[in-house]
């Protein structure tokens, strides 16, 4: 498939403002914690308060004598469900809804308080009484790789629930002239969406033939709508999921434990319940992100060329084999290639538990680490053959007359054209007379020294995801309605959607209803994640839009006593006979003429893409670094995406600047951090870094287009990208102000501490050397078949 030709009043590319801001505006949103359910009951969770404990007494006498009081439960109380998640990654590694016999992580919850108000259930569960036997807490992934560490599981022979390694002897770095090391740490991240989890349970019949209606702050309802399903024994069409205005999820929000939790206990009481995540409850208990010890091994030849590469990668999954464990075993290996011709590439992983809270997906998804752990180890290779950073990477591109191209990993890129998003990177950011002014404040030892980072990266969209539904109705009045598969949650999509068909049929914006997130309007549909929706979703409404007006241009024939080929439809969304004006009908009259003969003027298109796409392009970071204080400072960051053809810049612009705010975020400023003990240490957003508009630059962003074979639009995904390519353009650009000092690597996040630490390790001659023995057990790992899995197979896992 390649990309179609628009209509006569097509909008692609043009900005047309958001049409869903209004309403978000006025303060008129549906959030979950807004919704008038009469007679609705508020849940309150007691939590753990170890990393790892049993629990040897629960006492829950002084809580049910409260006021308000309806109930309280634990595990022992009721029959609840396991928590699957969206997969279980070892068939040992089960997760109750509520902990039971043990807790794994702080922020397990352990009791669930049902009271007619939320403060009276907040303060029941006060006074719960949990007695815990305390044990021995695994809070480091790589101590969990060590046999003698605690076993989390009584069924498992080791901490490692996922794992695979290359076969003994295969070397792919024979014939290097050079090996650069080093061991990376992508740490872990709190996802921090402005709304926290938030869940509210109808039971009983609603009129429309649905016994359990349940609102969900999630991306993909139809996905979890069969969770609920599954985890109860009931038919998928016997329940409504109604997904309305959610605050962000950025790959946090599915099917949970405690939603499991809410369902039984509405269920039970045979009453509506609410439970929405407390901003606390969020930093510990909302699946995390990231989570990675990556150490890489990079073979070149003395002119730069590239040999091949050895990844030995650690995933934490967290508590329960959180599925964000996954993400070193599926994505991040698949990515590993990254923008670069490299003929061999080993790549051994081990995924372990901890008592850590569980692993999610975060903005990215697997991604951003295995851009972050290539264009660091390419820095570092730059560095040690004295080469420019830009140098390298294009001596090593792969070229645009390549595609599509399949990896050493098994994965087919669609398209690119990696050196021209660099080369308009490098204009807009001046790379040149940057380095003049670097040279220069080098010469006079400023106490600022100026950083450049540099980036190119690769990403997968819509990986794996299937199909996707959309529907097109023309109404007697002349409005138009969308019904997608897709699920918004802050991305534009109502006015993306809205673009397409306008610009197809004619039909004003304002005269458009768009439909999504609710099972009992929208029949099917694969929701939100891996950047898939216009793609996927967009591409099907683009279909619809078009048999729709293939419809209505055989019904405007017969009106007209014309050949169908004969009939045009014209900007305005009037039809009429080429050639002849005097006569035209309007999409008004069409539609009461289809409805005079008893048929809908609709069309239904389930659009499927063969593969995945990969969005790319590259980054340039300039920073300031203190050299007194280790104070870094962003004061530019340009970046040139490629998400193939450009619907609404203006959407694309806004989910470039999203994303650029949560990678440098991770490059300088968030970490979740755990004692040895596994106490969270930044649970609060008063020591969690997430940063304000203010600290980061005005950002510079810019577009190269390659369309897409895949699709009809020629699109690809945008809302990932800039994750992916920020992160380690940053990284780069601090450690690049301190390289003429001989410090060659920094550990995200680099805090003015850490940061400080270099410099004064670097004035005293001490710098530890960026590279260690990875852990013993790679060695005992299970080897993997050489044979690459297919793109579907590893996403599949």
């Amino acid at each position: 498939m390649t990309a179609t030709a628009f209509g006569a009043g097509s909008l692609v590319g043009v900005p047309v403002r958001r049409v869903e801001d209004p309403t978000l505006l006025k303060g008129e949103g549906t959030y979950i914690d807004n919704l008038p359910i009469d007679g609705a009951l508020h849940l309150a969770f007691v939590r753990s308060p170890a990393a790892h404990a049993r629990i040897r007494s629960v006492d829950l006498s002084d809580a049910r004598a409260m006021p308000g009081v309806v109930a309280v439960y634990s595990a022992d109380d009721l029959d609840f469900p396991n928590h699957s998640g969206m997969m279980q990654l070892h068939p040992d590694a089960i997760r109750p809804a509520l902990a039971k016999d043990k807790v794994r992580f702080v922020g397990d919850p352990v009791v669930v308080v049902v009271a007619e108000t939320k403060t009276q259930a907040v303060d029941a569960a006060e006074a719960v009484v949990v007695d815990y036997d305390m044990l021995p807490a695994v809070a480091d992934m790589e101590a969990a790789l060590d046999p003698e560490s605690t076993l989390q599981f009584d069924a498992m022979d080791s901490n490692i629930i996922m794992s695979a390694r290359e076969p003994d002897g295969y070397d792919p770095l024979a014939g290097a002239d050079v090996v650069v090391r080093g061991r990376f740490e992508n740490q872990r991240l709190a996802v921090v969406p402005m709304e926290g989890a938030a869940i509210a349970v109808i039971p009983g019949d609603d009129g429309d033939g649905h016994q359990l209606t349940v609102y969900l702050g999630c991306q993909m309802p139809h996905m979890n709508r069969g969770g609920v399903a599954a985890d109860f024994g009931l038919e998928p069409e016997s329940i409504r999921l109604i997904a309305p205005h959610v605050g962000g999820s950025f790959g946090a929000k599915h099917w949970a434990a405690e939603d499991i939790v809410a369902v039984k206990v509405a269920r039970e009481l045979d009453r509506p319940v609410k439970w929405v995540e407390t901003r606390s409850e969020n930093m510990i208990a909302m699946p995390h992100g990231r989570g990675q010890v990556q150490y890489l091994e990079l073979g070149l030849r003395n002119d730069g060329t590239i040999v091949g590469l050895r990844c030995r990668v650690v995933g934490d999954a967290g508590a329960y084999g959180g599925f964000g464990g996954m993400l070193a075993f599926g994505p991040t290996r698949m990515m590993s290639q990254g923008v670069y011709r490299i003929p061999e590439i080993a790549y051994d992983v081990a995924v372990v538990v901890t008592n850590l809270a569980p692993m999610g997906a975060y903005r990215g998804a697997g991604r951003p680490e295995a851009a972050a752990m290539l264009e660091r180890i390419m820095d570092m290779a730059a560095a040690e053959l004295g080469m420019d950073p830009v140098d390298i990477r294009r001596r090593n591109f792969l070229g645009a007359d390549e595609f599509p191209y399949t990896t050493v990993t098994g994965v087919t890129y669609d398209i690119g054209d990696y050196d021209a998003a660099l080369t308009e990177a490098l204009r807009i950011a001046g790379y040149e007379e940057l380095r003049a002014e670097q040279a220069a404040r080098r010469e006079r030892g400023d106490t600022r020294q100026l950083g450049i980072g540099i980036s190119a990266y690769v990403e997968i969209t819509a990986g794996g995801s299937g199909s996707e539904y959309s529907e097109v109705a023309i109404h007697a009045d002349g409005t138009a309605t969308i019904k997608a598969g897709t699920s918004a949650h802050g991305q534009g999509h109502a006015t993306a959607y809205s673009q397409l068909v306008s610009g197809e049929l004619g039909i004003p914006i304002e005269s458009i209803e768009f439909i999504q997130s609710d099972t009992a309007l929208v029949p099917r549909g694969g929701g939100t994640g891996g950047s898939r929706s216009l793609q996927l979703g967009g591409s099907a409404a683009l279909e619809a839009s078009r048999s729709v007006r293939e419809q209505a241009r055989s019904l405007a024939a017969e009106l007209l006593e014309a050949a169908p080929e004969d009939i045009v439809l014209s900007t305005d969304g009037t039809f009429g006979v080429a050639g002849v004006p005097s006569k035209a009908y309007t999409w008004a009259e069409v539609a009461v003429a289809s409805e005079a003969k008893g048929e809908r003027l609709a069309a239904e298109h389930d659009f499927v893409q063969d593969g995945a796409s990969f969005p790319f392009g590259a980054h340039v970071s300039v920073v300031e670094v203190d050299t007194e204080t280790g104070r870094v400072e962003p004061i530019r960051h340009i970046a040139v995406d490629d998400c193939g053809r450009i619907l609404n810049p203006m959407l694309v612009d806004g989910q470039v600047h999203g994303g650029l705010a949560s990678g440098i975020a991770q490059a300088l400023w968030e970490e979740m951090v755990y004692d040895g003990d596994g106490n969270p240490l930044t649970s609060t957003l008063a020591e969690y870094g997430i940063p304000s508009a203010a600290e980061f630059p005005q950002f510079e962003v810019a577009h190269t287009e390659t369309p897409s074979p895949l699709n009809p639009l020629g699109a690809k995904g945008i809302g990932e990208s800039a994750t992916v390519g920020s992160t380690p353009a940053v990284q780069n650009a601090v450690v690049d102000a301190l390289s003429h000092l001989g410090v060659r690597h920094i550990d995200m996040p680099l805090s003015p501490e850490r940061v400080w630490r270099a410099i004064e390790h670097a004035r005293a001659g001490t710098l530890p050397d960026p590279w260690r023995e990875p852990p013993a057990a790679f060695a005992t790992l299970a080897v993997r078949d050489r044979k690459a899995p297919t793109q579907d197979e590893e996403i599949d896992l």
